[in-house]
């Protein structure tokens, strides 16, 4: 694939040629499938394979004990980055990189919720809009995450809510199912870009 530029497709299609009885089993062509959206290389900071890899863990670690400690991005208020970070709107508190925001193809909106209206009519309010953020878990998160399948998200300083999780995945409001789920509503958090006074001058 990396050598001759070929998708996982075409390198199996040429596999089988050379060789008819060859079988590949599904999670390895999963594998490949994401090795060729990576363009061949293995970028461990990419939103797929961050994603990839999360779902793997849920499968691995069923009870979700002993997870690798990898798994958790480093705590933002830990460390300084230029980075643009996002705070708890209550007390300020630093939770996540926009590096750690895992994004999604939206969703079919409204009609994705159509089972929860109780008659055919058209749905309140346009949901075609993510009122959340997806993101990695993060370091402080932790504690709440571990041997538990799904819960609150609350603020490491102030104990404000501020999302919830499940590590077998939540709707967004846009209507697209996400898994595993660590959803940040956006009206919880402030986006907080850092300027390079340096530029300005």
């Amino acid at each position: 694939m990396k050598t001759h530029k070929l998708s996982a497709q075409e390198a199996y299609t040429k596999l089988q040629h050379i060789k008819p009885d060859v079988k590949m089993n599904e999670e390895f062509l999963d594998q490949l499938t994401l090795y060729e959206a990576m363009n061949c290389e293995l970028d461990t900071s990419s939103v797929l394979y961050k994603q990839f890899r999360l779902k793997k863990v849920t499968e691995k670690y069923p009870e979700l004990k002993n997870v690798p400690r990898d798994v958790f991005a480093a705590d933002p208020a830990q460390s300084h980055s230029a980075e643009a970070v996002y705070r708890c709107r209550k007390c300020r508190r630093t939770l996540f990189r926009y590096s750690s925001i895992l994004s999604h193809c939206v969703g079919s909106g409204a009609a994705a919720f159509s089972h929860k209206r109780p008659s055919g009519g058209p749905p309140a309010g346009d949901q075609s809009q993510c009122t959340s953020y997806f993101i990695e878990p993060v370091q402080w998160m932790e504690e709440a995450l571990l041997g538990v399948m799904d819960g609150q998200l609350l603020c490491p300083k102030c104990s404000s809510k501020l999302g919830s999780f499940n590590w077998y995945g939540e709707q967004c409001s846009c209507g697209r199912w996400v898994t595993p789920a660590f959803q940040m509503h956006k009206n919880r958090v402030d986006e907080i870009k850092h300027i390079n006074i340096a530029a300005l001058k």
